[in-house]
């Protein structure tokens, strides 16, 4: 089983291809470059069998910002498996979409 780490480098490197800019828990007062993809672990669901771990998934709350409403990134995160849409909301002339994702 990979670990948690290279996972999420693995997952990192999957969202580069959707937007140059990506950011895994950014520091408070991180200046963003938008549009971005900005996300954070905020669950892990694992299997067990024979009372040791099988499989483990990662979830995550990923914020798509854009300046744009109609951002074409959001329809390509919309698509992916094991993705669901939560709600948008603006804050400063910029449009968050957020999204739960198990990877």
């Amino acid at each position: 089983m990979a670990s948690t780490q290279e996972k999420r480098i693995e997952f990192h490197e999957f969202l580069k291809k959707l937007c140059d800019n990506v950011y895994f828990s950014p520091p408070t007062g991180k200046k963003l470059t938008y549009p971005c993809i900005v996300y954070e672990r905020s669950y892990a669901k694992v299997n067990y069998a024979d009372n040791n771990p099988y499989t483990l998934d990662t979830r995550y709350s990923l914020t798509v910002i854009d300046p744009n409403p109609d951002s074409a990134i959001v329809p390509k995160i919309e698509i992916l498996p094991k993705c669901s849409y939560d709600r948008h909301f603006t804050i400063d002339n910029l449009n968050h979409d957020v999204f739960t994702i198990y990877y």
